[in-house]
């Protein structure tokens, strides 16, 4: 009899388990190529009292909050509210581990406001007092087995000069795709081989990372901005307006004033961020304002030499580009013909380095002070 009961139980257990996003996706928004907006499962959960399960025999989700009950079907429009039938706009379903249901059915029933940003890159959803912010991915979903990090060289002509660059593009919102900020020697002040710095973070790909007192006769280096891993301050900075360039628990990322720092990370969402600068592009345009953020080198934008610099794309791809012989108004533009809509400049001259796949694409010419690396789960 006792054996009996525990059959039945397990069987009720496997028809209405909590649904549960495969532990590699990354949360997010997506689009179709029909316009319609879908939201994981994985996400509603996140918000207080939403609870979901999933009875798999009638492919049916059950999704509650208080005194909301919806119930929606996968590959179906057909939906019920708190026992009504109605006719849902877009169909939910599964991919890559993750089930998605429709945006607008969900956050209306459920009293979730939505602030789409700027190109519909981002989306804002608020709940009370706690917004998130989430990537939108549009299209075509970013299969696990395809390759998240691609390299090459391109020539960049810029008026009458031409530039060879590495260039390192990362699509962010792959599955495996992890962003790290490392101290050398895990310690601020230390300075270390970027080749090591890579291995020992198990990293794919790493790039110098911001300014630092590399000509100092002291043992204690000191890196110049603010330094962030895993949440946590690694290095405070001294409060100037140089751009940083930030990401959280998603890989969503963005640069931010260096004045903005303190709001952007009390909002406890800044899973990482390293402050360098200046800003090289915003919203695909080239605007150089060393001044406001507080470069004082009159030959800041004049001096050409070896540099390194990020970039965001508006479909959520980093890219890294280290080059040679460029001034800051040149690398600009090469940032820009890379196809960066954000932009900013890193530590250059020796500092500069790139590594790839266990090699150097661009040595560096000394030890540095932090990286950017990229790892995989």
């Amino acid at each position: 009899m006792k054996r009996i009961i525990a059959i039945v139980v397990l069987a009720m257990l496997t028809v209405i388990t909590p649904l549960y996003a495969a532990s590699a996706a990354k949360n997010l928004a997506y689009v179709d190529k029909n316009g319609q907006s879908y939201i994981s499962v994985g996400v509603l959960k996140t918000y207080d009292g939403v609870k979901v399960a999933y009875a798999a025999a009638e492919k049916k989700l059950h999704i509650t909050r208080e005194d909301t009950a919806l119930t929606l079907y996968l590959g179906s429009r057909n939906a019920y509210v708190n026992g009504k039938k109605v006719q849902s706009k877009a169909i939910p379903f599964s991919e890559n581990g993750s089930t998605y249901v429709p945006l607008q059915f969900v956050s209306q029933h459920l009293g979730l406001k939505l602030s789409w940003g700027h190109n519909r890159s981002t989306l804002k959803i608020t709940d009370g007092n706690v917004a998130h912010t989430l990537p939108v991915l549009s299209g075509t979903f970013i299969s696990s087995q395809t390759k998240p990090v691609t390299s090459t060289r391109k020539t960049f002509k810029v008026g009458s000069r031409s530039f060879s660059a590495q260039v390192v593009t990362v699509s962010l919102l792959h599955p495996k795709v992890e962003l790290d900020v490392v101290l050398a020697g895990n310690k601020a002040g230390k300075v270390e081989d970027l080749r090591s710095i890579a291995k020992r973070s198990k990293a794919v790909v790493a790039i110098n990372g911001t300014f630092f007192d590399a000509y100092t006769s002291g043992a204690y280096k000191a890196p110049y901005g603010y330094l962030v891993s895993k949440g946590n301050i690694l290095h405070k900075a001294s409060g100037d307006n140089r751009t940083i360039f930030t990401y959280d628990s998603n890989s969503l990322a963005a640069m931010i004033p260096g004045l903005d720092f303190k709001s952007v990370y009390d909002a406890g969402h800044m899973e990482g961020a390293l402050q360098a600068g200046p800003r090289l592009l915003t919203d695909g345009k080239v605007t150089l304002d060393v001044k406001k953020e507080g470069f004082k080198d009159p030959k800041i934008l004049t001096g050409g030499g070896a540099r390194s610099a990020l970039g965001i794309t508006k479909d959520h791809k980093l890219i890294m580009l280290a080059t040679g012989g460029a001034t800051i108004p040149q690398l600009a533009e090469i940032m820009r013909q890379a196809g960066a809509y954000q932009a900013m400049n890193l530590d250059g001259g020796a500092s500069s380095g790139l590594y790839y796949n266990g090699s150097y694409l661009t040595t560096p010419g000394r030890q540095i002070s932090n990286a950017i690396v990229v790892k995989y789960k």
